[in-house]
């Protein structure tokens, strides 16, 4: 199933200002104050295509924010400029330049600073007895919440599992539960995909409860199950089993202890994802895990070659599509926002492929 049709729908809900389903906050954010007037150049930032107060802005920022590496306490502007040993000095400051390419508030550049570098921001989690995909060593770890009735999570479920393909070997994707309060299903369908996981068809189920999100019923969540030729006497007993709540509970705890706000809720090798700070998700996503192993030490897969732009046949290369693996358990690290029961969702659009 190809995750780039998906690409339009999510690109349509980011330029609403909808990046998942919520739970109960608010923010206002006051007037940025004027940016001190410095001027920074920097090997392996190409600053030419800001204007002359974008240039003042980013420079200012890069001057004033300390690099990310604790033991080099500098500026991200000195780091970058005496080529000090800490590796992410430079994606550091191409991320503030792309943000403020992106129109981002002073505040809203730093946060995004601190999202991605800080390491007090890093938290972990444990995953064991939790679905996944991808190899149990793999360098990087993927751990999403997320709620099947919920739009943004059948929106963001695609593009997770296409970077477990793109990155094949070097990323594991962590499915955890939580049934928003205000999905009428979502209870259920929890229970029908860890009904599923104890027969080891979590990903088949996941992939049928997303595809159908409009039809979630009882009697739909058995078709689907009978669709996955499971044995229909123990996946009724596990819907109701105190073993299947027990194991979506301790799920949403965990949630709440971190403090999830609304769903999808996402965290890559322990670092939260905050969606509303991402522009194009398939992109930012794909070189958020990319850096990231490079500040590794790991060489990233080379990204497939494009198809070719008037193939002789006249036909299209079919784009490739996520593969799931069998489901398992292994700890990882992992970092998380508070959590809470969200607020009403917007309609899903697109089906998932």
């Amino acid at each position: 199933m190809s995750f780039l049709r998906w690409m339009p729908p999510v690109l349509a809900l980011l330029s609403l200002g909808a990046t998942g389903c919520p739970g109960n906050s608010g923010s206002s954010e006051p007037k940025p104050a004027p940016s001190p007037e410095v001027s920074v150049s920097l090997s392996g930032v190409d600053t030419s295509s800001l204007t002359p107060r974008e240039r003042r802005e980013w420079a200012a920022q890069v001057s004033e924010l300390l690099s990310p590496c604790p033991d080099t306490p500098v500026s991200i502007a000195q780091c970058v400029k005496e080529q000090r040993p800490c590796k992410a000095c430079l994606p550091a400051a191409q991320l503030l330049l792309k943000q403020v390419k992106e129109g981002r508030s002073k505040k809203e550049r730093e946060e995004a600073f601190r999202m991605r570098f800080d390491a007090s921001k890093i938290r972990t989690l444990a995953t064991d007895g939790s679905p996944e995909m991808g190899p149990p060593d793999a360098p990087i770890t993927i751990v999403e919440w997320a709620d099947f009735e919920c739009p943004f999570c059948r929106l963001m479920s695609p593009l997770l599992e296409g970077l477990v393909k793109r990155f094949d070997g070097q990323v594991r994707l962590v499915f955890k539960f939580y049934p928003l309060a205000a999905h009428v299903h979502g209870e259920s369908a929890a229970r029908a995909a860890t009904a599923a996981l104890n027969q080891g068809k979590f990903w088949e189920m996941h992939h049928l409860i997303f595809e159908n999100q409009d039809k979630l019923e009882q009697a739909d969540l058995e078709r689907y199950a009978q669709r996955l030729k499971l044995d229909m006497v123990k996946f009724r007993a596990d819907l109701v089993s105190p073993e299947t709540k027990a194991r979506i509970e301790k799920d949403k705890k965990q949630a709440e202890e971190v403090g999830l706000e609304g769903t999808p809720l996402v965290f890559i090798n322990g670092r939260e994802v905050d969606l509303q700070l991402l522009t194009n998700p398939g992109d930012d996503l794909e070189a958020w895990v990319k850096l990231d192993l490079e500040l590794l030490g790991k060489e990233p897969r080379p990204a497939p070659p494009k198809p070719a732009d008037a193939p002789a046949s006249g036909s299209t290369t079919p784009a490739g599509s996520a593969i799931p693996a069998a489901s398992g358990s292994a700890p990882a690290g992992s970092a998380a926002r508070p959590a809470a029961s969200a607020g009403p969702a917007q309609p899903a659009q697109p089906r998932k492929p």
